[in-house]
């Protein structure tokens, strides 16, 4: 089985089986026995590791390819969907809104108040804190530190940001200090962002320019 709903969208694209992951270890998508599932270690499986794995216990994946199943099932249940007024996956941002796409923003997060204007923001639902794209807003005083390609990139950038802020540090928590992986065009790329809760108001550092500022976008031409 491969079972993976978030890649059920347009230009989604799925990993085969002994594809190369974009991590910094090489972690290859490896077919597994059922038995081998509970105990299994995502890092224990890459080009270093796998070449020899298949030499010793062979291909879990072989003949998968000829136990074929038909695509009419899947076909009738679209059909039902369609009918029923189901609306299409989500699109990639970059697109033009589809005109059988739902709404991009979560229900739960929709602006309230009645139509505006163009170019007015309507103010967010009584109870919500949300910006003009729908999004919410934290109410904990964030900031950011670093964007980079690499992961040592980034803490390299927290520890320059460290270094210039000595009186910060001692109050900030292991919690606080939040390094996140972004999806970027064809690998990750790290964030680091800084909560200030635990540090007096006024000792809060403001928002200053990125210790190192990553864009892996840059040069992307999205189509129209």
């Amino acid at each position: 089985m491969f079972l993976d709903y978030n890649q059920n969208a347009k230009d989604r694209t799925v990993a085969s089986a002994y594809s190369v992951r974009p991590t910094p270890d090489g972690r290859v998508s490896t077919p597994l026995t059922w038995d081998e599932v509970p105990g299994c270690e995502p890092e224990a499986f890459t080009i270093r590791t796998v070449p020899g794995r298949f030499e010793r216990e062979g291909d879990p994946w072989a003949g998968i390819d000829d136990a074929g199943g038909s695509l009419e099932p899947l076909l009738e249940l679209s059909a039902q969907h369609e009918a029923a007024g189901f609306a299409d996956a989500p699109w990639p941002p970059q697109y033009e809104k589809q005109a059988n796409e739902p709404p991009r923003v979560q229900p739960s997060k929709k602006r309230g108040g009645p139509p505006t204007p163009e170019g007015i923001v309507p103010p967010p639902a009584p109870g919500k804190t949300a910006g003009p794209t729908g999004r919410r807003r934290t109410t904990m005083p964030l900031i950011e530190i670093a964007r980079a390609a690499t992961e040592k990139e980034a803490l390299e950038g927290l520890e320059r940001w460290r270094g210039k802020h000595p009186t910060v540090v001692p109050h900030l928590e292991p919690a606080d200090v939040m390094v996140d992986s972004m999806r970027g065009r064809s690998t990750t790329w790290t964030r680091i962002r800084v909560n200030l809760r635990h540090v007096p108001e006024d000792e809060r550092p403001l928002q200053e320019e990125l210790e190192i500022d990553y864009d892996p976008w840059e040069g992307v031409e999205w189509p129209s």
